[in-house]
């Protein structure tokens, strides 16, 4: 059995957990180390018992917390060469046997889950999703798309569940407070996902049998949960796929801990 948990997901900080069984997986920790921990406990997790921290990007809503909990509870930490020469200044001092590196595009093992992190496009130095392969099961997480592609598509095609980027309602971007140069950025190719492109991926998935989606990296300013919920469940609507019926739809909440999704 898999145990799935955003954390919290949001511009304001990211952390997700998955669990197979005695193998436990942190992916990104952009809140404070103590928040980690207070909200692992909060779904019977031990935090002296994670396997490993994956690290996405080296921005701060992604790495905040990542050096304190693998000093704290001894856990190595997973990134690519560009990403760790990115964040290594910025997460304090690191046990050298927890600095562990991976290929992108090249999967690797973690206890019994097989781990495959692919390219995004992002303004990162060398930002990734993933892929978790556990058994016939896949989990996909990605967020910080800046747009969809053929290639992306085809990494999280097949996945049982998905964590999917819904960052912005572009109306609300567009006559929000953020200057123009931050609007061009998360409008831009490496920028974030829009909510209408987000149920367009929805839309184009669950025609290809995933059945389990979860709407993600919303930002403060620029989006709340019931919109983008409605935003994707409209798209869905117009195909002709139910939410009740044919998938399961939920938002990852940017400031609480979600649901357990057990698979």
């Amino acid at each position: 059995m898999i145990r799935f948990c955003s954390l919290y997901s949001g511009s304001s900080g990211n952390a997700v957990f998955l669990a197979a069984g005695k193998t436990k997986i942190l992916i990104d920790a952009g809140l404070s180390g103590k928040k980690i921990t207070e909200a692992l406990v909060s779904i019977g997790e031990k935090p002296s018992e994670l396997s490993a921290i994956l690290v996405s990007h080296e921005h701060s809503d992604h790495i905040r917390g990542a050096g304190i909990i693998s000093r704290k509870y001894d856990v190595p930490i997973y990134a690519n060469e560009n990403t760790w020469a990115a964040m290594e200044n910025l997460i304090g001092p690191v046990n050298a046997k927890n600095k562990m590196y991976f290929n992108t595009g090249r999967e690797f093992e973690i206890g019994n889950v097989l781990v495959n992190p692919f390219p995004i496009p992002h303004d990162a130095a060398e930002p990734v999703g993933f892929n978790f392969f556990v058994g016939n099961n896949k989990i996909t997480t990605a967020t910080d798309i800046g747009h969809m592609n053929n290639k992306l598509l085809e990494c999280i095609e097949g996945s049982d569940l998905l964590l999917i980027e819904s960052n912005h309602d572009i109306e609300m971007l567009m006559v929000g407070p953020y200057p123009w140069h931050l609007k061009k950025r998360i409008l831009g190719d490496r920028g974030h996902l829009s909510n209408e492109m987000a149920g367009k991926v929805v839309a184009h998935l669950a025609q290809k049998g995933t059945k389990c989606f979860l709407l993600g990296h919303l930002s403060k300013e620029n989006n709340f949960p019931e919109l983008a919920y409605e935003t994707v469940r409209n798209i869905l609507k117009e195909k002709n796929i139910d939410i009740e019926r044919d998938i399961r739809l939920s938002v990852a909440l940017r400031d609480r801990v979600g649901q357990v999704v057990e698979i």
